[in-house]
């Protein structure tokens, strides 16, 4: 009896299937209001669920609400889903969502995610699974600012310090997996939920290997050891073969994200607008494209995402110009003799060093001196970014599909936490951000974005960069697999890999 119960343990271990995939840097902290890096947005998603999503064409699809209502202009009902359980088994109800609501408005808590809940008012509970949200006006993102995934009031509601609770690396979600395994600077594994109320996941574990580097990434696609990566432009241009084209399908699309040069407004260097002018003009946005991405990306222009309404395409990147560079320089005080200097500092493991470096020779064309500081990931984050030690830094923002400027651009969320650790502050701009947060008219919307796009441009507080193509492959044993707006990963759980 024994022998066949191994046998039969053996066999079940050797059928169940693994997705094998990448990350960059060690997640800071798995809990969705604190996760303010990609790496732990990317594992959160697996975990936990918001009352509602986008489905593969960006509508808003439900989630754990079994429906939603507006009852008035200000008031939204959510009917919550009653199959659904905590990983822990424990049942999901309202009492979770109105916790997950305190939590992310409790001053002791700091999360760039408060700035969309601030609009609301009251939330009340109706029954165990009746949800009423009455927010101070009408609110262009009322129902999509219930996409925050939800916490566990249960295992959370005694805990004194969430910022440093053991919660943030040991998560209880409702998503279709669970954390199995977590370490630093080591790879992390999730198993599926059994009791996901979508139904199990028909791939049973996913493992994330700790690559800190894209060539790691590269040999370990290459070797078929990863089934989902992404390629840069070099490797898709100079660097795979025909045999690896018959082992991966490959998916490029624009990326909804940009890279950018962010300086601190703080500091006396970088207040005068002139400056930054300056700085940008030296900058050939063109080269980056061409250099670093052979063509597979485009020149950023602004801060929101092409394709939206709040775009605006009558402005344009600043084309390089090395003589106006040098003159406003000259205006300002420096030239060969007392040249402007600052340090820059970005992150390795990504393409920011080797974009940091281009910059840096065509900087020293316009006499201006630029010292460059390459940090792992989680040091850079919390020692940097966090605290606000730098003068300036090369990161990059994701683009959201509906774009909400309050929390990068706004003077009120340059606070601890707030995502405008650059300190920009536009009077104008602050007034516009709150007159369009209570505007639900599309058109008159876009027209005030579109205002906003060319005043933060004007002020250059970022140089924005360029706007990547994103070009992720997948094995092709894995199936089905539907490119979509949200990305390829919107219908996960019902992913198969074939042997």
């Amino acid at each position: 009896m024994k022998i066949i119960i191994t046998i039969l343990l053996i066999s079940l271990h050797v059928n169940a299937s693994t997705l094998h995939m990448s990350i960059s840097a060690s997640p800071a902290r798995i809990n969705p209001i604190l996760s303010t890096d990609s790496v732990s947005s990317q594992i959160t998603t697996w975990i936990f669920n918001g009352l509602i999503t986008y489905d593969k064409d960006a509508n808003i699809k439900l989630d754990l609400a079994e429906s939603y209502r507006f009852i008035d202009d200000v008031t939204l009902e959510f009917k919550l889903r009653k199959n659904v359980l905590w990983s822990d088994g424990v049942p999901f109800s309202a009492k979770d969502v109105l916790f997950t609501y305190n939590t992310i408005i409790s001053p002791k808590i700091y999360t760039p995610y408060s700035s969309s809940f601030r609009h609301i008012k009251s939330v009340e509970i109706v029954d165990d699974y009746t949800v009423v949200v009455k927010y101070k006006y009408p609110y262009f993102k009322a129902l999509e600012t219930w996409m925050m995934e939800i916490l566990p009031e249960h295992i959370l509601k005694d805990e004194k310090d969430l910022m440093t609770s053991s919660f943030n690396r040991s998560p209880i979600g409702t998503g279709p997996y669970t954390l199995a395994s977590f370490s630093v600077s080591s790879d992390i594994t999730l198993k599926s939920n059994p009791s996901y109320y979508i139904h199990k996941p028909k791939i049973d574990r996913i493992i994330f290997h700790f690559l800190p580097d894209r060539s790691s990434e590269f040999l370990m696609l290459k070797s078929g050891k990863l089934d989902v990566g992404n390629l840069t432009p070099l490797q898709i241009e100079r660097q795979i073969d025909d045999k690896f084209r018959k082992k991966f399908n490959i998916y490029e699309d624009i990326a909804h994200s940009y890279s950018y040069v962010g300086m601190n407004l703080k500091l006396d260097k970088f207040r005068d607008k002139r400056v930054r002018e300056a700085i940008s003009l030296a900058i050939d946005r063109d080269e980056i494209v061409d250099i670093l991405y052979f063509g597979h990306g485009q020149v950023c222009n602004g801060p929101f995402m092409p394709g939206t309404g709040a775009y605006n395409d009558k402005i344009k990147a600043p084309k390089q110009n090395i003589e106006k560079s040098k003159r406003i320089m000259k205006e300002l005080g420096y030239d060969e003799t007392n040249p402007f200097e600052f340090t820059l500092t970005t992150s390795a493991g990504s393409s920011g060093s080797y974009a940091a470096e281009i910059i840096q020779y065509q900087l020293k064309k316009a006499g201006i001196i630029m010292h460059l500081r390459v940090m792992e990931w989680q040091a850079f984050l919390n020692t940097v970014v966090l605290p606000r030690n730098f003068e300036a830094v090369l990161m990059g923002w994701s683009l959201g599909l509906k774009p909400d400027a309050y929390s990068i651009w706004h003077s009120e969320s340059s606070k601890k936490g707030g995502f405008n650790f650059v300190g920009y502050k536009n009077e104008e701009v602050d007034k516009l951000i709150k007159k369009a947060e209570k505007i639900v008219n599309k058109k008159e919307f876009d027209k005030i974005y579109k205002k906003i796009f060319t005043l933060i441009v004007r002020d250059n507080p970022y140089l924005f960069l360029v706007i990547p193509n994103s070009i992720t492959v997948v094995n092709k044993n894995i199936e089905p697999v539907s490119p979509s707006i949200i990305g390829i990963m919107h219908n996960a759980i019902d992913w198969i890999k074939r042997p």
